[in-house]
């Protein structure tokens, strides 16, 4: 999950010099490579390195292609875009525990990453036959000083010093330093504008309450009073499943209406008489809904879970979970694509950065902390945290977005 969080810090920035398609390809066929490593290791030190380097290959996608929806759809029509998205990164670890586990049940946990491998082959072929590249305008690939030849001046040898040559080297040594390794790092930098930081912890808490949740789903359920099987528990996470499914379709639409509605309020249209949508309309009612919506479904869930309510019970508290936090994901990672227009793949993977150690941190103290507090009162206190923070965050942005985010786009054109 670390890597999964650092590596597109890399990719995003890699693609906005080298286009979306090129980074597809090269990350995938790496997947590739790693899954075939993974499924041969010999100890477990050499699964774990090959599975580390398998997730941060597969990682590109969770940026460039957050990107790549920016680059293709027009603001009026991302949200829905968006939506349908982000249902790949969400319903993935939700499917993956009933197919893995199937597979490694009767085939043992090699088959695991032999799956992995033919499917990365296939989405590789795909993106090869069927991906053209989005990225309209590229940032120049880094050039070498050029000298003159001895064959064109005989003489341009001897006039060029041996300071001028080292001089020369190390200023494109520096400037390979700066754009393949200070550049990716510095889109953390994006976090000190208010806009760019507000929206990355909206997402961030959503996700860090998600795989609290997904932890507690395996260890309540398979425990009594229900003590379901391993083949059960995996059809536990369809609950919240169905309702990023939902989300995302009825969601996007939603959101984008919203945008529009806005928009002619406001009277905002350019000269040929279009109209102008801003970031900060996709913060509207939808935003407020789901940053209720999610923290009462996992105080919900936390209290008929530890009850031992009927299953069904907190399976419905999981599905508003999954409207609610969709509703988020898909809102503010469109916003963040039109926070930074021009940097979209990393404004995405500054989100994935930060959300993805939210959620590796939720994963490390989530089964601590409900052998402490039970699911009641964990879930609460999570619930209530996200509710009173998110509902501030929104606040935050609807009555100061306007003016930050006017105060950003003037700081990133003077940088």
């Amino acid at each position: 999950m670390l890597s999964m969080s650092i590596f597109p810090l890399w990719w995003s920035s890699f693609s906005e010099a080298l286009g979306r398609r090129t980074i597809y390809l090269v990350s995938f066929a790496l997947f590739v490579i790693f899954s075939v490593l993974s499924a041969l290791s010999v100890n477990v030190s050499m699964l774990i390195v090959m599975r580390l380097l398998a997730g941060g290959a597969s990682a590109s996608v969770q940026a460039v292609g957050a990107g790549t929806i920016a680059d293709i759809w027009e603001p009026a029509e991302r949200g829905r875009a968006m939506g349908i998205f982000y249902l790949g990164p969400l319903t993935g670890p939700l499917f993956a525990p009933i197919i893995g586990g199937a597979l490694a049940q009767r085939f043992g946990w090699r088959s695991t990453m032999w799956f992995l491998t033919i499917y990365g082959a296939v989405m590789l072929l795909g993106l090869l036959f069927g991906l053209p590249e989005t990225l309209a305008k590229r940032k120049p690939p880094p050039q070498r000083p050029v000298t003159p030849s001895s064959r064109e001046n005989p003489d341009a040898l001897r006039r060029i010093s041996t300071a001028r040559s080292v001089k020369d080297t190390t200023k494109y040594a520096g400037f390979l330093f700066k754009r393949f390794i200070t550049d990716p790092l510095q889109v953390i930098l994006y976090l000190r504008y208010p806009p760019v930081l507000i929206s990355v912890y909206s997402v961030s808490i959503a996700f860090g309450a998600l795989f609290v949740l997904n932890i507690s789903i395996q260890s309540t359920f398979s425990a009594a009073p229900y003590s379901f099987p391993t083949a059960i528990l995996g059809l536990l996470y369809l609950a919240p499943s169905l309702g990023y499914v939902v989300a995302s379709t009825m969601g996007g639409r939603w959101i984008d209406y919203i945008m529009a509605r806005e928009a002619q309020k406001a009277g905002r249209r350019d000269a040929d008489g279009n109209l102008v949508y801003l970031p900060e309309d996709r913060m509207r009612e939808n935003m407020w809904l789901a940053a209720s919506l999610y923290p009462g479904a996992m105080i919900w869930y936390g209290w008929t879970a530890q009850n031992g309510l009927h299953w069904i019970v907190p399976c419905i508290a999981n599905f508003f979970f999954g409207c609610g936090s969709m509703l988020v994901f898909g809102a503010v990672t469109t916003m963040l694509t039109e926070f930074m227009p021009r940097k979209s793949s990393s404004g995405v993977a500054v989100n994935n950065f930060v959300r993805n150690i939210f959620s590796c941190v939720g994963s490390v103290v989530a089964q601590p902390l409900l052998n402490v507090m039970g699911n009641g009162w964990l879930c609460t206190m999570i619930g209530l945290f996200a509710w009173v923070t998110g509902n501030l965050a929104i606040w935050a942005l609807k009555r100061k977005g306007p003016a930050w985010r006017i105060e950003m786009d003037k700081r990133m054109k003077d940088a």
